[in-house]
């Protein structure tokens, strides 16, 4: 089940995916010291980042939690860089780890996507050392041309 509800100028979409568990876009739903400690800790890619570099990156970003329907607890996490327009880049997608082997990375991801396909992206990004399956299962592939593609910066 997916409800879509827009207060001024937020949209915010609530799915159902995995029983026991519901999905939202609702930025007031964040648990910012959850997603900081997660992030900061145990995500490959984000350890040691600052908590003024973490909140200024969620309040900027369009922002996913996934939540137990019992107790509201915020159980996983993804943002999105976007102009709502031709790009997205998917970043910081973390499952805590009791709540992995769900299927809650997959259905977060999924989420995501339905939440901006009515924009007609040209193109959604992402990057990952280890979870490539859980993105080819909701349509992500390998960049066909690799040494097109340049970064500035880390990494």
């Amino acid at each position: 089940m997916t409800a879509t509800t827009t207060t001024g100028t937020t949209t915010t979409t609530t799915t159902t995916a995995v029983p026991g568990y519901e999905i939202s876009s609702d930025p007031a739903r964040i648990d910012a010291d959850r997603v900081y400690e997660w992030l900061s800790t145990d995500a490959y890619w984000a350890v040691g980042r600052s908590r003024a570099k973490q909140d200024r990156a969620i309040s900027e970003s369009v922002n996913f939690g996934a939540y137990e329907e019992s107790s509201g607890e915020q159980v996983a996490y993804a943002r999105v860089v976007t102009d709502h327009s031709d790009f997205a880049w998917l970043c910081d997608v973390y499952v805590a780890p009791n709540a992995r082997g769900k299927g809650l990375g997959t259905a977060l991801v999924a989420a995501v996507r339905a939440d901006l396909e009515p924009y007609g992206l040209r193109r959604i990004l992402l990057a990952t050392a280890d979870a490539h399956g859980v993105y080819e299962k909701v349509g992500f592939r390998r960049v066909d041309n690799p040494e097109a593609w340049m970064v500035h910066g880390k990494g």
